[in-house]
């Protein structure tokens, strides 16, 4: 029996086959060497994908369905990438409530401006990390007509520069030694807050508070202990102010507080707890008991007010005729 011969280098050599065997064998070759061109990109594009931070996502707009996550998935959000691309609420679930909203209609906003580049937003991990995420996302430009809308994006894990971000603004905010809203914070906010309540006809009071004999604490027991005094009244004003209310240490030994929404004669009843509270507390030096006590200041917005600083120099005035009449008590102005 004779077997017909398969492979083109066994077949019988003519003038002809000779050049398209040899053609044929190149194309061959040609075709190997480009698989292994191929896989070896894609061994590299993997092995970068794995060592990229940021997790790369693509999602079909009609339909919701996930196409495609980044390996950086499972480490940002701590969860199953798996469950993702079985169903696209499994990123919903781990946005942070307060978030979700803003971070669903942001989302949304691609398909009018074809890019949304500005989207921070908060995520809660498996395991109940909070982080911030930045989000940017696109509208993939090379769709044919016909073809589905995919929508590209790359969220990057800024919870670091989040973190100093805010405690840059809590050192240029707050007064270091009472951890209270230091002088300009205080009164940047106590202008918006005066002009609101101007905007909605709404009552406003504002609280000047100053230590009685602070200078004699000082002398006294030492600037270590009167710094001590100082911590607790801080502590004693957000304790009994009420959400909402400002306070702040705008001067050595002066505090102030706005309170929005207060009619005058609560804003009084605020006032002498506030004075009973620190009255009440006690202090230590070397076996020596002392207390102290406030004098305070009350003002409250009239139509004749036309800025704060018309408020404030009432509240000021105030607490200097507290002082005046003997200490430790509320004058309203």
């Amino acid at each position: 029996m004779v077997h017909e011969k398969s492979s083109l280098i066994d077949a019988p050599t003519t003038e002809h086959s000779r050049p398209a065997a040899a053609a044929t064998l190149l194309a061959l070759m040609h075709a190997q060497g480009e698989v292994e061109r191929l896989s070896e990109r894609e061994q590299l594009l993997s092995s970068m994908l794995v060592s990229v931070n940021a997790v790369l996502w693509a999602i079909d707009w009609e339909t919701r369905r996930v196409l495609y996550v980044s390996p950086a998935y499972e480490r940002v959000f701590g969860r199953s990438a798996a469950l993702l691309l079985a169903d696209h609420r499994e990123w919903r679930n781990s946005v942070h409530p307060e978030d979700l909203d803003y971070a669903e209609h942001s989302l949304a906003r691609v398909l009018e401006q074809g890019a949304v580049e500005d989207r921070e937003y908060r995520i809660i991990t498996a395991d109940g990390q909070i982080r911030w995420l930045s989000d940017k996302c696109y509208i993939n430009q090379q769709v044919e007509p016909g073809e589905p809308l995919i929508v590209v994006g790359m969220a990057e894990d800024i919870t670091e520069k989040k973190q100093m971000e805010l405690e840059l603004h809590r050192l240029a905010t707050t007064d270091v030694l009472t951890q209270s809203s230091n002088r300009r914070h205080f009164f940047e906010c106590a202008n918006q807050a005066f002009d609101s309540a101007c905007a909605q006809g709404a009552p406003l009071s504002f609280l000047l508070l100053d230590i009685d004999d602070f200078k004699d604490v000082n002398d006294t027991y030492g600037h270590l202990e009167g710094d001590q005094v100082l911590r607790r009244i801080a502590e004693s004003g957000r304790g009994v102010l009420r959400r909402g209310d400002l306070f702040g240490r705008i001067g050595g030994e002066e505090f102030a507080a706005v309170l929005p929404g207060c009619a005058p004669e609560m804003a009084l009843q605020v006032a002498e707890r506030l004075g009973k509270e620190i009255q009440a507390l006690s202090f230590n030096y070397e076996g020596q008991a002392f207390g102290v006590t406030i004098s305070q200041g009350l003002a409250s917005l009239t139509e004749a007010d036309s800025t704060l600083d018309s408020l404030f120099a009432r509240a000021d005035a105030a607490m200097y005729e507290a002082k005046r009449l003997g200490k430790n008590r509320v004058i309203a102005g």
